[in-house]
């Protein structure tokens, strides 16, 4: 099904706001200074809370285009890669996997590192099973020329995983103490650091023609030498894209531009909540692909939105993320939601493939901040509301609720439908293992057990 998509852009925190208002010292601030730092901060709330999106875009942070430059396209690369080569190339960089990369029908290849806070007076990091002296960089030693290329091709994964990974935790971070200050109290930003890590994922979002090429390849033996093998014709349309412009802000409608397969049987990925406390993610890079050999070349998003789809309970309707490309988006998680007694609304969010793009594939990387799994939960105080239905907000929360058209409506009970209701996954007392354990059941079946990658 085709969907015009309405479009969200969230508030945008520039970077040196967010060190001001996470900062323990204000007093040298003028007093205009110090009420614009106001005004944001309660906008911040408004937009986590629950009559916001749940989430926003932080802006300007240093670095951050040449540490996504650096490290996004390497999610393609090793996702294309044969299973010896990228066992090994995973392997000497200490990243794990938490699917399974052998399905060659598989939509997403996801490449996992948990990262560890050290609670020295500035924020560091070290990642978690790294033994290597070198920032995780593979040492090349004399090998096969094809092997030798590919380790230096991948020479930068371990080292650039971990940098973009402590920028985006110290942003989470930041953001944790900016509603702490809101909320009173420093619940959030204690349970972060009490946790010691956050989950660190390089994510690749496979085109179709990924996916033929897998197939391909996997006809062949010896080491992989990527795409480049693989002698595959596509019609892919223009090779590249102009991003939409929005010169306003906020929510704005569109037509016949944004449209997605928004069936839950066709998307990237599907409904769900994140369960821990902030999910930080990068912008998303869109690699277009076309004919034989296959030439790659990094694009803007066709429609000028991220293909990050949210649920906005408020008006009962789906709104497609647009965020400036060297961005990152910090959603609100589950953890957060119940340890604000409902301040901070968690975002019922997917992944939508984008239509007649099936060269399109999607990088991004994320970052989940979470509680310790020791962590109690009390349910007392918290709005008894939340845990109706979908255990959010379930559009009676607004002053409007948007009325659907029949066909839509449908789609959205589908979604409502697949998710776990928040009151049959959280008790009273439950700690943060037990509560991930239970959603992580829910959603997917089994016993639920936690990666430990």
């Amino acid at each position: 099904m085709e969907a015009d998509a309405e479009i969200l852009e969230p508030f945008h925190l520039h970077f040196s706001d967010l060190i001001r208002l996470s900062s323990s010292s204000s007093s040298s601030s003028s007093l205009t200074e110090l009420e614009r730092l106001d005004s944001i901060s309660r906008t911040i709330m408004e937009t986590l809370g629950p009559n916001g999106p749940g989430l926003l875009a932080i802006t300007g942070v240093p670095k951050s285009s040449q540490l996504r430059q650096s490290l996004l396209p390497l999610a393609r690369k090793l996702a294309l890669l044969s299973n010896d080569d990228r066992r090994r190339i995973l392997r000497d960089h200490g990243l794990g996997s938490d699917v399974p990369l052998k399905n060659l029908d598989r939509s997403v290849s996801s490449f996992a590192l948990q990262l560890k806070y050290v609670q020295n007076p500035s924020l560091e990091l070290t990642a978690g099973g790294l033994n290597h002296g070198d920032e995780g960089s593979c040492i090349i030693e004399e090998k096969n020329p094809v092997l030798a290329s590919l380790d230096n091709e991948f020479k930068n994964l371990g080292s650039s995983f971990k940098e973009l990974g402590s920028c985006m935790m110290e942003l989470g971070l930041c953001l944790a103490q900016v509603c702490d200050k809101a909320l009173g109290g420093q619940e959030l930003e204690q349970s972060i650091l009490e946790s010691c890590s956050a989950k660190g994922r390089l994510i690749h979002y496979h085109s179709i023609l990924d996916n033929l090429i897998l197939k391909e390849n996997s006809k062949t033996k010896g080491p992989s030498k990527g795409s480049a093998k693989c002698h595959l014709q596509l019609n892919c349309g223009a090779s590249c894209f102009s991003e939409v412009q929005n010169p306003t802000g906020g929510l704005i409608s569109k037509e016949n531009e944004g449209s997605c397969r928004t069936s839950l049987s066709d998307l990237w990925q599907q409904w769900h909540y994140d369960y821990g406390i902030f999910t930080v993610l990068t912008s998303p890079m869109f690699i277009s692909q076309c004919h034989a050999p296959v030439v790659k070349q990094v694009c803007s998003s066709p429609s000028g939105h991220t293909y990050l789809q949210i649920f906005d309970p408020n008006k009962n309707n789906i709104l497609m993320v647009k965020s400036p490309p060297e961005s990152f988006i910090v959603q609100v998680g589950e953890s957060a939601d119940i340890l604000s007694k409902g301040r901070l609304r968690s975002t019922l969010h997917s992944v939508c493939r984008p239509i007649k793009q099936d060269n399109l594939s999607r990088e991004t990387f994320v970052v989940f901040m979470q509680p310790s799994w020791s962590k109690t939960f009390s349910i007392s105080g918290h709005p008894t509301e939340n845990f109706g239905l979908t255990g959010h907000c379930s559009g009676s929360c607004g002053k409007e609720v948007y009325v659907a058209e029949p066909e839509t409506q449908k789609l959205y009970q589908q979604i409502h439908k697949v998710i776990p209701p928040l009151s049959k996954r959280l008790k009273d007392g439950m700690t943060f293992a037990e509560f991930s354990r239970e959603t992580t059941k829910q959603y997917y079946g089994g016993k639920g057990l936690q990666s430990n990658t």
